[in-house]
């Protein structure tokens, strides 16, 4: 176990993240890591690999590294047998667990779910949990569950009053006069209590004068020296007083009250719920104590502890009109910073959400830092680290978005057994690098994801685009999918084809998207299952490497800020990154060998310090983390301090002298001859070279490829993938086609006769690369990729995945279209008649001829077979209407007028004739060009393998035959343009959307023989 405490040296402070735990810990910083029992945690906690996998590893993963489900009820209004059959649907569809949210924003009229009876945590609603659990063990997937209705956590009966509720510090204000007497009553808060709070306490009334070269853009100036309290003057609500006749005044006045917020889009349960204080004990308390007394009963506890899943929280979305507070806040300040909290209130209290006041700039800045990190401190110790000891008894994990205040969320993923982000909130990579350097310090294993919410794209969701979505995300660290979402199939009053948490959303279509059977495309989901599978069992194998650990003095993320020079040049050539703070330098796996910072984890090359983005860049450091970094660099670690480091400033407040000593720190530091100090971000890179600090990737060009690394004892894992976060890529992503080197890590016994090999995430084949050159540890590899699209290389042993090739050479160039190893040995493809000279890696070119390929077929009728679904009888019934067309010209469906409005399932049969000339040397692609949503393709009535959905073109190999060829492709399309006319009060304002077969298609001959 590991405990946070604050640490001083002097008067400095910082939050440390110690081993062990000490008598008697107090302080607002201090945290447990990993505290509870070790066979919890263990039991839950997906598998990763540190040996050489066989083929079945990456072919068929298990369970737990396959993707998840948002499962959206409408509270306790479910049927014990429907749960039953929707993880039967889930667990077939190739997913591995469901987390039970009860959200339910589509019906306004709550009480058609009837709080009163079946309500989040009554009997109904526990019925119903047990019968998922007892399911889901059957099936073999995981349940996990959130820890309270909706978000924010919340409890039921829990009145805004209590001391667990959560409260808010709201201001009252009054300008005065200079030498002007006041006798009034203390100003009252500017704004009214919320519905429910029937009592408020003053906690101050300070006065302060007005001083306008303080003053920014929307916060009013203040002279910090000038501040008064005048708490004491305070008499019968009121007080009187005098400023003194020098200027302007402000009369304030503090009052902390509940904020009584409800989980969103409540009631949930009857009494209701209200969200509870997340900074202090009794809060969380509040939430367990209620899970152990009203929902834990003995045949609940039994089942979770065999479930081996996680309770969950969502975002940190706490919303009042003033300033987020706890109780013993003033205290905890204290005890954190050796300063009183009261004195800088002015310019720390919020009025609707904003800030107010303002001292002199730096010393305002440095006011709120000591104020979040007093906060992040009593968040994680309290509410974090409290939750996941509670669950770890339980046998389960915590999974947590430790985001959405100003705390620092690096920190918090440390402490979770899970961080997750999200594709909605999150607004680029460096979002999630920064949980992911939590994760890799505290050596976890999973980055979780909420993925796959677009407003306003309800039933007109493409996997394509979440696809490209999630890409990028990938190489950024994350490697669990939860889906947003998995809707329960029906409640009161709902349209067809269901209930849906998000639709309608304000009477118009909603957050995307209810995922199931009622959507077309579910037929072929599992082949994006086994692709998601695969790609996380690859991702959560070995060990995550980085190149460069940035320091972060602000360690909040979902603030799309990114990295000097790193997020703008240096991943473009292949660099990677991830972010730490403060408390992750007291770590245990902080420790440098071999110039490596947690060199049996991310295993950085060089720790990368920059002014401070979210305190105008200044040159901040804390002495102690000053230290430890001048520490860290005398073990050997490579350090680039980007900006005036040889003049910094504390973060904080600084006490008498503490400026001084961060000064010495780090000369003492910039002395050192590994150390650099830089004032151009331009010049990052050279600092690098010059500190010999190389990319495990690198590419000649600057491109839109994104790369994720993984090691294990005996392979190197590379994910790559063509993207950036989501489609807002400026400039947008375009194919990229050039070579990349990689590099050999692994330690295994193998590493001298390594070699590269291709993991296709789609069809779940592993095949050893035949072209590439080697220089050392390093190999070069052309890859070609669309936009969003990945690709998967290993580098191990030439035994790795069963790989039957041995010893035998390879192609170091060639002018062929393709060289590949294929049942016989290397063998070179063409697409084209002619003499193709192929260089191998013995040193000897060998020459191939093809006399004649086969031109190009464009197929020139086809026939359409449509299963148009419609609104059935009920809302949760579709009435399938066949469609027979006959196409001379492929179009979408919406231009096609039998199919404007239809949405559901088409095959798509041509008939393509080969030559009779055709043997076992030919072979064919299929190229379908453009093709919306999800495809299959069957050749002579066999199935072929699931096929790359952002790059669609299929090999048919050995599936054709000479004469006729029966070419059938099905393709399902989301419901929307059905939805359009049939719920147009809802999704009449979306615009009709192209999806089908559109092409163009082209089957493309080729001839492929053995030459090695």
């Amino acid at each position: 176990m590991h405990e946070s405490v604050p640490q001083r040296s002097g008067t400095t402070r910082r939050t440390v993240l110690t081993a062990g735990v000490a008598a008697g810990l107090t302080g607002a910083a201090a945290v447990s890591f990993g505290a509870g029992p070790a066979s919890a945690a263990a039991s839950a906690r997906p598998a990763s690999t540190s040996h050489a996998p066989g083929a079945a590893w990456f072919a068929r993963p298990p369970a737990s590294v396959r993707p998840k489900f948002r499962w959206w009820w409408p509270d306790g209004l479910v049927d014990p047998a429907e749960i039953a059959r929707e993880i039967d649907q889930i667990a077939d569809a190739g997913f591995g667990g469901m987390e039970i949210a009860a959200v339910h924003h589509s019906i306004k009229d709550k009480s058609v779910l009837d709080p009163d009876h079946h309500g989040w945590g009554s009997k109904p609603w526990r019925d119903g949990v047990e019968a998922a659990l007892r399911r889901a063990a059957r099936r073999g997937v995981t349940i996990d569950l959130t820890v309270g209705p909706s978000w924010p956590a919340a409890v039921p009966g829990l009145s805004p009053d209590d001391d667990a509720a959560a409260q808010e510090l709201v201001l009252g204000r009054v300008q005065l006069t200079g030498g002007a007497p006041y006798r009034g009553p203390v100003p009252a808060p500017s704004q009214a209590p919320a519905a429910g709070v029937t009592r408020q306490r003053l906690l101050a009334v300070q006065a302060a004068r007005v001083d306008t070269a303080n003053s920014t853009r929307k916060e009013t100036g203040l002279d910090a020296a000038s501040v008064r309290d005048l708490t004491r003057t305070v008499s019968d609500g009121a007080l009187a007083w005098t400023p003194p006749d020098d200027g302007d005044w402000v009369l304030l006045a503090y009052w902390q009250r509940g904020s009584a917020q409800q989980p969103e889009s409540g009631p949930h349960s009857t009494p209701a719920s209200y969200v509870v204080d997340h900074f202090a004990p009794a809060g969380t308390a509040a939430v367990t104590g209620h899970w152990d007394r009203n929902i834990l009963t003995p045949a609940l506890r039994q089942l979770l502890r065999a479930a081996g899943g996680a309770f969950f929280e969502d975002s940190v979305e706490l919303e009042t009109v003033g300033l987020n507070w706890t109780s013993r806040l003033p205290e905890e300040f204290e005890k954190h910073t050796g300063r009183p909290l009261l004195p800088y209130l002015p310019a720390i209290v919020l009025d609707r959400s904003n800030q107010v006041f303002a001292f002199e700039a730096q010393l305002t800045r440095q006011i709120r830092h000591d104020f979040w990190e007093t906060v992040s401190g009593l968040f994680n110790r309290h509410h974090l680290g409290a939750l996941r000891d509670w669950a770890h008894a339980l046998r389960m994990e915590l999974r947590s978005q430790p985001y959405g205040l100003q705390t620092d969320a690096i920190a918090s993923a440390a402490v979770l057994d899970i961080a997750e982000g999200e594709s909605l909130g999150f607004k680029n990579l460096d979002d999630y690098r920064c949980l992911a350097g939590g994760r890799d310090m505290a050596g976890h294993t999973v980055l979780s994801c909420e993925a796959g919410a677009y407003n306003g794209s309800a039933y007109s969701t493409t996997w394509d685009r979440f696809l490209r979505t999630m890409g990028g995300a990938y190489a950024a660290g994350v490697n669990q999918t939860v889906l947003h979402g998995f809707s329960y199939a029906t409640a009161p009053k709902v349209s067809w084809p269901g209930f849906a948490a998000f639709s309608p959303y304000n009477g118009a279509a909603g957050y995307g998207e209810s995922w199931g059977p009622r959507q077309p495309t579910w037929r072929h989901v599992p082949d994006v299952a086994g692709h998601l599978a695969r790609v996380h069992q690859v991702l959560q194998a070995g060990t995550a490497r980085a190149d460069v650990a940035v320091f972060r003095q602000t360690g909040y993320t979902a603030t799309g800020i990114g990295a000097s020079w790193f997020t703008s040049t240096g991943v473009p050539l292949g660099w990677s990154h991830q972010f730490l703070s403060g408390p992750l330098l007291s770590l245990p796996s902080a420790t440098v060998r071999g110039g490596r910072l947690a060199p049996e984890g991310p295993a950085y090359k060089a720790l990368f310090i920059e002014g401070d983005f979210f305190s105008s860049s200044a040159p901040t450091l804390s002495v102690d983390d000053a230290r430890t970094v001048l520490a860290l660099a005398r073990q050997g670690l490579p350090v680039v301090l980007l900006g005036e480091f040889d003049q910094p400033v504390t973060p904080g407040v600084p006490a008498d002298g503490e400026t001084a000593r961060l000064t010495d720190v780090l000369g003492r530091l910039l002395a050192l001859p590994h150390v650099v100090r830089i004032t151009d971000k331009t010049a990052v890179g050279d600092a690098l070279a010059r500190l010999g600090v190389t990319a495990d990737v690198r590419h000649a060009v600057s491109s839109t490829l994104v790369n994720a690394h993984r090691v294990t004892d005996d392979a190197d894992f590379y994910y790559f993938c063509n993207g950036k976060h989501a489609e807002t890529v400026k400039p947008p992503v375009a194919l990229i086609d050039h070579e990349v080197t990689v590099r050999r890590t692994a330690r295994g016994s193998s590493r001298s006769a390594a070699v590269p090999y291709l993991l296709d995430p789609w069809s779940g084949t592993v095949t050893r690369l035949g072209r590439y050159t080697r220089e050392g540890d390093d190999f070069t590899l052309r890859l070609r990729l669309q936009p969003g699209q990945n690709a998967i290389v290993a580098l191990g042993g030439p035994g790795l995945f069963g790989d039957r090739n041995g010893g035998r050479p390879y192609a170091t160039g060639t002018d062929a279209d393709e060289v590949r190893f294929a049942p016989g040995g290397l063998a070179v493809r063409a697409s084209s008649a002619g003499r193709y000279a192929t260089r191998l890696s013995t040193g000897r070119t060998v020459t191939t001829s093809f006399a004649t390929v086969p031109e190009p077929v464009v197929p020139g009728r086809w026939r359409l077979e449509v299963e148009d679904w419609r609104p059935g009888a009920s809302a949760t019934s579709t009435e399938r209407v066949r469609r027979d067309l006959v196409l001379d010209t492929l179009l979408p469906w919406s231009r096609i007028p039998e199919l404007a409005d239809s949405a559901g399932i088409g095959r798509y049969r041509t008939t393509v004739v080969l030559p009779a000339r055709w043997d076992a040397s030919h072979g064919a692609t299929l190229e379908l060009g453009q093709v919306s949503d999800t495809f299959r393709v069957t050749v002579n009535g066999r199935p072929l393998p699931p096929a790359d959905r952002l790059d669609p073109v299929v090999d048919l190999g050995s599936a054709l035959r000479r004469g006729a060829n029966e070419i059938v492709v099905e393709v399902a399309v989301p419901l929307i343009n059905r939805l359009r006319v049939a719920q147009p009060e809802v999704f009449g304002g979306v615009a009709r959307q192209d999806h089908g077969l559109v092409g163009p298609v082209r089957v493309v001959p080729y001839r492929q023989t053995v030459i090695a």
